[in-house]
């Protein structure tokens, strides 16, 4: 996040990244961590992420039109990813969803005081670009390697299982639910 003050202001305002950019990173991320195992359901991610099924049905409609994923119909479907988990960009999945960084006030279009270019136009206009570069250079395959991510992925993974073995035991009397497989982080060097 970005903290400035724009010009005849007193207050802060912060730059930042909507929850359909934010979301659909992290669906992403979750899909790739999962792809070992096939096809990942929509409702899945969902329940691991605390994602609501209709906004990732939203998303992931606006990812597979910018071939991010392919969908797989009937049982065991779901979605795969539509290239390398290293050749998917942090930035390619944010512009999929139509997210558009900017740090400027004016949206880019240089009318911010008074209808000119303000005089730190050009330095938001750049800090833009920087954060557009930072993300097209970060994939998947980068996330999933950070340290804490297969932990968080493990401990989502459990509590996912044991909502699904309470569902299951109301519902059905069953014990058990099957163990979900995850990409071993160590073979996307």
């Amino acid at each position: 996040t970005a903290y400035c003050r724009p010009p005849g202001t007193t207050h802060s305002w912060r730059m930042k990244l909507t929850t359909r950019g934010r979301y659909a990173v992290t669906a992403m991320l979750d899909l790739a961590l999962h792809a070992a195992s096939g096809p990942v359901s929509l409702s899945d991610i969902a329940d691991r992420q605390a994602i609501s099924l209709s906004y990732l049905e939203q998303l992931f409609a606006k990812l597979k039109r910018a071939g991010l994923v392919t969908s797989c119909r009937g049982p065991g479907g779901g979605y795969e990813l539509g290239d390398a988990v290293g050749a998917i960009s942090v930035g390619a999945i944010v512009d999929a969803v139509d997210e558009h960084i900017d740090a400027t006030r004016c949206g880019g279009s240089g009318n911010c005081q008074d209808g000119e270019t303000c005089l730190t136009h050009a330095l938001w206009e750049d800090l833009s670009q920087r954060i557009g570069g930072y993300l097209r250079s970060v994939s998947l395959a980068d996330l999933a390697r950070r340290g804490a991510v297969a932990g968080i992925a493990r401990r989502q993974d459990t509590l996912q299982r044991t909502r699904s073995t309470r569902a299951e035991v109301i519902g059905h009397g069953a014990d058990a639910v099957g163990e979900l497989q995850l990409i071993d982080i160590r073979s996307l060097g």
